[in-house]
């Protein structure tokens, strides 16, 4: 097969390929791409019921039984359906020595404010194989969750950070409980850059606030960076990871580094077609103008710059966690409703 852009960036840096949301055929063609591990997240039961119902609903049917309801019953699916795509990626995982061919799986949004619920899921997931790592929120109860589970040895992707303060209570939690525990497992720290950028151009249109739409599509971009730099200079332990991408700058507009980003199978293959250089852009620098004119008429861009922008108990109700989690939310309320559609047509 001939070398693809991220076999070349493979090759240069340190900066890896992850896929999101991928089915089996495109987990396939991710790995044979150069992706090196996969994320999915509470909407992937949706694409599914959109790429191969027939499949879902006989998942649904198998699953369901009179005393489970609609929610657990798409909790098990969930799993079924992310088991596939962890059997894909297991050979990966096992030629790494257990370090990469990660599949995450990130559980029921509704139950998000819920640490005991949180808990309970990652440890049902994780009988699912030896590459399972668990996806947990960086909210007050999520980050009490990922307390617990990093003391048991349970690979670990803190997801929904967008604001600085987030990134460091994630990366304080785990050193403090590793020097206490001994259990060091893999962990990674996300940025998720273009729901960032999505929620600003919202915040934006929503208050009639000027501001350059140019600018907006960088600021997701402004804030990863600054949080890599903070990551590596404080020499914390884990990897960051790159997600929600909304375009193609959110990969290659953060590469080049000791970092993994995660995109869509669409957006890896429109990367792949353009074939552009392998560039060094995360260590690009700011423009503090820019920095400034968005400090001052966003907000929620200030308090995702600033270290101490946000208190941990502010973490859940941020704009952007709100947004992100909303399309969750979404995702989650489909599949629930197959499962309603299927038990009263089988019941009825």
């Amino acid at each position: 097969m001939p070398e693809t852009y991220f076999h070349r960036l493979h090759a240069s840096t340190e900066t890896r390929l992850w896929i999101n949301n991928p089915t089996p055929d495109e987990a396939r063609r991710a790995i044979a791409q150069g992706a090196v591990a996969c994320t999915t997240n509470p909407t992937y039961g949706a694409k599914m019921l959109k790429a191969d119902p027939g499949t879902v609903e006989t998942m649904v049917d198998e699953a369901l039984e009179p005393d489970l309801g609609d929610a657990e019953v798409a909790h098990r699916v969930a799993a079924r359906l992310t088991k596939r795509v962890m059997e894909v990626f297991r050979p990966v995982h096992e030629a790494s020595g257990g370090t990469l061919g990660w599949v995450s799986i990130q559980g029921n949004p509704f139950m998000e404010h819920d640490t005991d619920h949180i808990l309970r899921e990652a440890r049902e997931y994780r009988d699912l194989g030896p590459n399972f790592i668990a996806k947990i929120p960086a909210t007050h109860s999520g980050l009490r969750a990922i307390e617990v589970l990093v003391g048991e040895g349970f690979p670990v992707i803190v997801t929904e950070i967008f604001a600085l303060a987030q990134a460091v209570a994630a990366c304080e939690l785990y050193r403090r409980v590793s020097e206490a525990t001994g259990q060091r497992p893999a962990y990674y720290v996300t940025h998720i850059s273009g729901i960032f950028d999505e929620h600003l151009k919202k915040v934006a249109e929503r208050d009639g606030i000027r501001i350059d739409p140019g600018l907006l599509d960088q600021a997701g971009c402004m804030v990863a960076r600054k949080q890599y730099r903070l990551l590596k200079e404080r020499g914390y332990p884990g990897v960051m990871l790159g997600g929600g991408a909304r375009g193609l700058h959110h990969f290659t507009g953060l590469t080049g580094g000791d970092m993994h980003i995660t995109i869509n199978p669409d957006t890896a293959d429109e990367i792949d077609a353009l074939d552009p250089p392998v560039e060094d852009s995360i260590h690009a620098k700011p423009d503090p103008a820019a920095v400034a004119e968005l400090c001052d008429k966003l907000d929620v861009f200030r308090q995702a710059w600033e270290e101490d922008g946000l208190a941990e108990e502010a973490f859940s109700d941020y704009g952007p966690v709100q947004h992100f989690l909303d399309a969750f939310k979404r995702g989650w309320t489909a599949l629930e409703a197959c499962v309603a559609s299927r038990r009263a047509l089988l019941v009825g």
